[in-house]
């Protein structure tokens, strides 16, 4: 049995679609073969709600009298982009004020998205076209042209855990990690997560249609450091950071409950972002892939008290239960990531989908395959300067 996205579509306007979370699906694959399942299902919703740095967004101020290209910019006294043309920006959600680094460029997101009004402040040279040097002004959502929230990097498939087997405290963006490995965090919505339910991006790709942050956004390319070369544990779930997408949306139809700028202690700011992708169950490898459950899928282990080093791998469940046993340790565990904003996403997507206010889109570009990843070498060090 198979279907297609324009049979799923025309249930979906009918209202006749079978829509069901992940978490849902899991739980019928205990009793269910992955043919039943698709005999039943038409879409599975997945989700994540987690730290993505690799975020921000693209802001257009509009043109001021007489006009200025603006080369140095900040905003509420967060240095931005000042390269992009005269009086755009794109605003990373980790740039800081290094005075002030508690906040950063996900808190500026996180206020134009909850209507607030922020300090701008631009310089430029001068020329005869742009004559103005300095501006320095109030913006908001309501005042500006464009504000597009565009993310590199989101939704990785998976991710390592995080230890410190050293005699010292170290501050990550996996948290604070006690010494002596006293705690571990991870970071993953586990058999909710998209890319866990779709490893090889069959029905994701360029053009998919998703919740982006409490709006409709879209998958616009593979995202950055995507990897196809992370072995497969023996349920075909890749181990460690593997394939990521680049996302994008309007800023304006988005909710701050689906977008939080954060702090952590001793690294930096970054971006909370919700994510929300719907699975069409096309054919049974599918139905068997969204069938994955927490004890099916492994991830690597890794300290980073000793240069970041994989020493084991865990699965989730065990991760989800509170604590593991590793290395004759009795390790407490905690996520960085919410399975609360994740369930909510999830449910949130399925009465789109439901109430026929969502429909699918087939991606036009599918994602690349056989891709790994380059280091950067470095070439001069303090010796050869």
């Amino acid at each position: 049995m198979t279907r297609s996205y324009d049979e799923i579509n025309e249930k979906i306007r009918k209202g006749k679609a079978v829509v069901l979370t992940a978490e849902e699906v899991s739980e019928m694959a205990k009793t269910m073969t992955p043919k039943e399942i698709l005999e039943k299902v038409d879409v599975v919703t997945t989700a994540t709600f987690g730290a993505m740095c690799s975020s921000g967004a693209l802001l257009n101020f509009g043109h001021s009298t007489p006009p200025i290209r603006m080369e140095r910019i900040e905003i509420n006294g967060v240095p931005v982009t000042g390269g992009l043309a005269a009086v755009d920006t794109f605003v990373g959600a980790t740039d800081c004020n290094m005075q002030n680094p508690t906040y950063g460029g996900a808190h500026i997101i996180q206020d134009l998205i909850d209507g607030k009004e922020l300090m701008l402040e631009a310089w430029g040279k001068g020329t005869d076209c742009y004559p103005r040097k300095h501006i320095k002004t109030m913006i908001s959502l309501e005042t500006i042209n464009e504000a597009i929230l565009m993310n590199p990097r989101n939704a990785y498939q998976n991710y390592n855990v995080a230890i410190n087997s050293s005699d010292n405290t170290i501050y990550t963006y996996m948290g604070t990690l006690l010494p002596h490995m006293r705690n571990a965090s991870y970071s993953s919505a586990g058999e909710l997560s998209p890319l866990l339910n779709d490893p090889e991006c069959r029905t994701i790709g360029l053009g998919t249609r998703i919740f982006l942050a409490g709006a409709v956004g879209y998958v616009i390319w593979n995202g950055t450091q995507f990897n196809c070369s992370k072995p497969l544990n023996s349920h075909g779930v890749p181990m460690g950071n593997a394939r990521t997408l680049a996302l994008m949306g309007e800023m304006r139809e988005m909710s701050s409950e689906f977008l939080r700028g954060a702090y952590f202690e001793k690294y930096g700011v970054s971006l909370y972002v919700g994510v929300g992708i719907p699975i069409p169950l096309l054919d049974e490898d599918l139905a068997a892939r969204v069938s994955i459950r927490n004890n099916q899928i492994d991830t690597f282990i890794k300290d980073y008290g000793h240069n970041g080093d994989i020493i084991g791998k865990v699965n989730y469940e065990q991760l989800r239960s509170g604590q593991i046993e590793f290395m004759d340790k009795k390790i407490h565990t905690a996520p960085m990531s919410s399975l609360y904003k994740a369930r909510r996403i999830a449910a949130i997507l399925k009465e789109w989908i439901g109430n026929g206010s969502f429909e699918l889109s087939a991606p036009v570009r599918p994602m690349p395959t056989g891709r790994n990843l380059n280091d950067l070498k470095e070439i001069y060090n303090q010796q050869n300067d």
